[in-house]
């Protein structure tokens, strides 16, 4: 995919899922979840390279600029969208699949032992679609099924399995309506 394509579908995603974007301009200036997620394809670029120390001064960098910290090893799909993404954090070892949308404050995080090797898996993986609501918790080398929705301050610590809706502390998962999850994205689609 070509930049401008890439830049286009990154400016359709956001238009998408937030009614208040005006205009591409807009979008394009003032979104700094779309600024965060456009350096930390940067910094996975340089990171999967060797070039980890550059990445990572980089993806700190951008993490003052815009508030929002992805680690240049964080695996992260097509048309992911941050809506008001101060305070995210997304670990190292995180895979966001496609379509899927963080609200402010989500954490991303991991859970091992000490002493546990760099590199191994310890943060959770998301599927096609999941929807995480603002200040909540997916803690752990855990999956979030496709198209699934963590409701606001939840904290997650175990599998979901597809279409589910997470919500409490600690999360339980029950079926997610496709009301609730287009209710939940802001659009009216499930498929973008």
């Amino acid at each position: 995919m070509s930049f401008f394509s890439r830049l286009k579908e990154d400016l359709a995603t956001a238009r998408a899922h937030d009614p208040a974007a005006r205009s591409d301009l807009e979008v394009f200036l003032v979104y700094s979840g779309l600024h965060a997620v456009w350096a930390s394809r940067l910094t996975h670029r340089l990171w999967v390279s060797g070039l980890r120390f550059p990445a990572r001064v980089v993806s700190q960098l951008a993490r003052f600029l815009t508030g929002i910290e992805i680690h240049p090893g964080a695996t992260i799909g097509r048309r992911f969208f941050i809506d008001h993404g101060m305070g995210v954090v997304i670990g190292e070892t995180a895979v966001i699949g496609d379509d899927c949308m963080l609200y402010h404050g989500v954490t991303l995080g991991g859970k091992a032992p000490r002493n546990t090797p760099p590199g191994t898996k310890r943060h959770p993986t998301l599927g096609e679609g999941v929807t995480i609501g603002a200040g909540a918790k997916v803690l752990g080398d855990i999956t979030i099924g496709e198209w699934s929705a963590v409701g606001a301050n939840a904290v997650v610590t175990r599998s979901a399995p597809p279409h589910s809706l997470l919500v409490g502390v600690p999360a339980t998962a029950r079926p997610l309506s496709a009301a609730a999850a287009d209710s939940s994205r802001g659009v009216h689609d499930w498929h973008i």
